[in-house]
């Protein structure tokens, strides 16, 4: 009988700590692999990083635009250069014009 009773008692003394113990496993898994854990939050951060990214492209992109918009307004826009300019990506020419033919391939500007 003193045998059992022996056992029993330790395992009684042992619930306590196997419990904490599986309690704190949990706490650390849920930090580890958890939602707001810390692998989460380096995917967070690499996703944090690429919209940054895209970001900072979409600005310079629209510096970009937003210079060539300002070249066109009134104010700043010189009729002979659009002139130049339209006809050359129209390739239409003024009849009074003098045209200077280059070879294939060799371009003024």
């Amino acid at each position: 009988m003193s045998f059992w009773r022996g056992i029993k008692r330790r395992g009684q003394s042992a619930i306590m700590p196997c419990v904490f113990l599986t309690l704190a496993g949990y706490f650390v898994w849920g930090s580890w692999q958890g939602d707001r854990g810390l692998e989460a939050k380096q995917a967070r951060q690499n996703v944090m990083m690429a919209a940054q990214a895209d970001l900072d492209s979409a600005r310079q992109e629209q510096s970009v635009w937003q210079r060539r918009v300002d070249a066109l307004r009134t104010r700043n826009l010189d009729r002979d250069a659009l002139d130049e300019r339209v006809r050359d990506r129209l390739n239409l020419s003024n009849p009074a014009d003098i045209i200077v033919l280059y070879p294939q391939g060799q371009h003024v500007f």
